[in-house]
């Protein structure tokens, strides 16, 4: 439940019972944020994942975050989370040594010693249209919210042959496996009959046919389509409900963009806005010292397009998106000419464009999990400060 620290002493009798009878683990956290933003979205270059303690830990708490500081971690202590989940990875890149030299491996000592699991969500909720820039348009009020800058290399066909009497028991493992999902649609496949030939050589235990006799069984070729992440999960359900003793299947890796998966989004605003007008808005809604942006296009904005953190890469894709306004963090000077005039960009600071994070991270464990306090950071880990 998300929970004010107010409210929180009359609420601890009652979590602390419902979680002795029924403890959480942190592995079902985890779970549950994997099923939200799989690791496998993460980009190359970023550690996202369980990063300190153990999965099998009893949860007495969670505490939501944008970054993970020393100040964070006694932040949880002091208000009984054992879980912390952040945005950012403490632990980016390889550490050699835990000597205490800089402000990552003395938080990653401290989280040790205090038996505090971090969990980062990173560039994997950014890829998803629930996630990060979702939550940026949210806020904005974007109707007709889509990916801007869609992910391929997410999908795999399987072709299966099955003996006709048991293609259905065959097709319905697969889909409780993860397989056959298109969009909201799940459980779809295609099936078409022919004829398999096979002859059972010495040493095999044919389901049909007789050894060292060639046999044609009439089959039905199964197509699914399924998400990469799942494939191990598929592959042995496939195997574990197939009656043959040598499955016979394919794996094809599909250029097929996967709905709801990708960096950035655009939408749509409720009416166009001059330049000013739509800054001032960028400045209301995120709580804005200031905005560094491109001169105006000279054009009303009314097409949006959002990227939280540092999204100078996604500038081309606003621009074929034929979006009005691009709005994101950590623009350096010589890609602001990037716009040509054809684009405002807005640089509204990558904490600020990902601030309500938290509280996107928030709502969706506590309404997933009602047995332990799922509680927001009270720490602003903005390391950026503006002198006005």
């Amino acid at each position: 439940m998300l929970i004010d620290d107010s409210r929180l002493t009359i609420h601890h009798s009652l979590i602390d019972l419902f979680t002795y009878f029924y403890p959480m683990k942190i592995a079902d956290i985890v779970r549950f944020l994997e099923g939200w933003a799989h690791p496998s979205l993460q980009e190359s270059y970023d550690n996202a994942g369980l990063l300190t303690g153990d999965p099998a830990w009893d949860c007495t708490g969670v505490l939501c975050c944008l970054d993970v500081t020393e100040a964070v971690v006694q932040e949880a202590t002091d208000r009984g989370c054992n879980l912390i989940v952040a945005h950012h990875p403490l632990i980016f890149k390889g550490l050699k040594r835990l000597t205490g030299r800089n402000y990552v491996e003395r938080t990653v000592i401290d989280a040790i010693k205090k038996d505090i699991a971090i969990y980062a969500i990173h560039t994997n909720l950014d890829n998803v249209i629930s996630g990060v820039s979702g939550r940026m348009a949210k806020v904005l009020g974007l109707t007709d919210v889509q990916i801007l800058a869609p992910k391929t290399g997410t999908l795999l066909k399987l072709f299966t042959f099955v003996p006709r009497a048991q293609a259905a028991q065959v097709r319905q493992a697969l889909f409780d496996a993860g397989a056959g999902v298109i969009s909201r649609y799940s459980e779809c496949s295609f099936n078409t009959e022919g004829t398999g030939t096979f002859r059972a050589g010495e040493g095999t235990k044919p389901f049909v046919g007789e050894k060292d006799q060639l046999h044609q069984e009439p089959e039905v070729r199964v197509e699914v389509v399924l998400p990469q992440y799942r494939q191990s999960a598929v592959i042995a359900a496939l195997l574990a409900a197939h009656p043959y003793e040598e499955v016979a299947y394919d794996l094809v890796s599909l250029a097929n963009v996967q709905p709801g998966l990708g960096a950035g989004v655009t939408g749509y605003l409720p009416e166009p806005l001059e330049t000013t007008a739509f800054l001032a808005l960028l400045k209301e809604k995120f709580g804005l010292q200031l905005v560094r942006h491109t001169p105006s296009s000279g054009k009303p904005v009314r097409k949006v397009a959002l990227c939280g953190g540092a999204g100078s890469s996604l500038v081309s894709s606003a621009l074929a998106a034929q979006a009005d306004a691009y709005v994101t963090g950590d623009m350096k000077y010589h890609e602001f000419f990037d716009a040509d005039g054809r684009i405002l960009i807005a640089d509204i600071g990558h904490f600020e464009s990902e601030q309500f994070t938290i509280d996107l991270l928030a709502e969706q464990l506590a309404e997933k999990f009602t047995t332990f306090a799922v509680l927001k950071t009270g720490i602003i880990t903005n390391p950026v400060r503006y002198y006005l």
